[in-house]
């Protein structure tokens, strides 16, 4: 071998040597494609954000992935609307090349972008979405660590069994999730046998006066009303239902987690006392060794507890690292097959997926409950547990006549 020749080898070997420890310290790059400004509800978006950055923190302390490679989330905000969920997606998948993407909060934006993760070989979970839809379509790439809506309106549509109600008001938003509610509830009160009349009042999420329809609610004189909005919509109904004397006489039930968070009491003040929600976290929960660690940092930061949005995050980043760290690969096609082949310690309880009937696809589904609050601000950690009964921790009150 000539010098030149020899020394063209030796470049392009320095050459290779260079690029390949390049790459093996560039960044694992995942998306947070959530809901950062209305009409999304962009507190939910925030408290993802804050879970996801906790796990990135933690991972990347610990030395990161495959042999050294910190994780770099990539944020963006999809206003909680299927247009700027596409196309926030797209710049993911092309110009960020993440390996996945959490953070998937309205239905409706989940329902859009899904079918671009299958296109891209990315994997998307949904973290607060709820749509039975969304893992009915069984596509390869769709995860959801979150309650569907069948399972969460079948455990409420139970306690309203026990209670006997002859008379439900829904009033949900115009969404996939709230016309969701709607549906379900009435497949739900034949399949249980609830001989209860359903009154369904669909609104738009940016209205500004529910009045009319909370004095139509009124002289209908329901026997328990079901609030079936997300983010502000959540709380004008609450607002207006009390000032026309609807709510607290008539009870209510929330159908999100949504009250657990501190801003609740902000917004709503003595107005939001007596109302029941569904919950998939309590602090008085036992967790797993990681959910305990994220819980005790959460609190040292944020001097409150942790609220479930956050706690999933967390547990879906950490779960996708682990998913990286058995494929040896931070390729979308590897992750998804390591996700289906493996278990993962999530915060609460071992996570694992499988492709069952229905909705029950690449589905993980955590714990439910029924709380309730009885006096004005409240601790959440204080909210007393009505349903189902074998994790009560205190018997549900009715509100006062107005």
């Amino acid at each position: 071998m000539n010098r030149s020749l020899a020394a063209c080898v030796s470049a392009a070997l320095l050459l290779i040597g260079v690029t390949t420890a390049a790459s093996a310290q560039a960044p694992v790059k995942i998306g947070v494609l959530t809901p950062l400004s209305p009409p999304g509800d962009a507190s939910g978006g925030q408290f993802i954000v804050r879970g996801a950055k906790m796990a990135a923190e933690d991972i990347n302390a610990r030395g990161g992935l495959l042999g050294g490679r910190k994780i770099e989330l990539v944020v963006e905000d999809d206003s909680g609307t299927p247009e700027k969920g596409l196309a926030a997606f797209r710049k993911l998948a092309t110009q960020d090349r993440v390996s996945a993407v959490i953070g998937q909060y309205h239905s409706s934006v989940t329902l859009a972008v899904q079918a671009l993760a299958d296109e891209y070989r990315i994997p998307i979970f949904a973290t607060q979405a709820t749509a039975g839809a969304i893992t009915e379509r069984h596509l390869s790439y769709t995860f959801r660590t979150h309650a569907i809506d069948q399972d969460r309106v079948q455990l409420w549509s139970r306690w309203l069994k026990e209670r006997g109600v002859k008379r439900v008001a829904l009033v949900v938003e115009n969404t996939d999730f709230g016309l969701g509610l709607v549906e379900e509830a009435k497949k739900q009160f034949k399949t249980l046998g609830i001989g209860a009349d359903i009154k369904a009042i669909v609104v738009d999420r940016a209205v500004a006066d529910l009045t009319p329809q909370m004095l139509e609610l009124k002289a209908w004189k329901p026997d328990m009303v079901v609030n079936g909005g997300v983010g502000p919509i959540l709380y004008l109904i609450v607002k207006q239902a009390y000032d026309v004397g609807l709510f607290p006489a008539a009870p209510m039930l929330i159908a999100t987690d949504l009250p657990a968070r501190p801003e609740y009491w902000k917004n709503l003040g003595e107005k939001g006392t007596y109302a029941t929600f569904i919950v998939h976290y309590q602090p008085r929960m036992k967790l797993t060794a990681r959910g305990e660690a994220m819980s005790r940092r959460y609190r040292e930061a944020f001097k409150e507890d942790p609220v479930y949005p956050a706690l999933n995050a967390y547990s879906q980043v950490m779960l996708i690292a682990d998913a990286i760290t058995a494929a040896k690969s931070d390729k979308g096609e590897d992750i998804a097959k390591a996700l289906l082949a493996n278990k993962f310690e999530g915060w609460n309880a071992t996570v694992s997926f499988t492709r069952g009937d229905g909705p029950y696809w690449q589905q993980w589904t955590p714990p439910m409950l029924l709380t309730q609050y009885t006096r004005p601000d409240m601790p959440f950690s204080e909210a007393r547990i009505v349903f189902p009964p074998e994790f009560k921790t205190g018997d549900w009150v009715p509100g006062p006549a107005r």
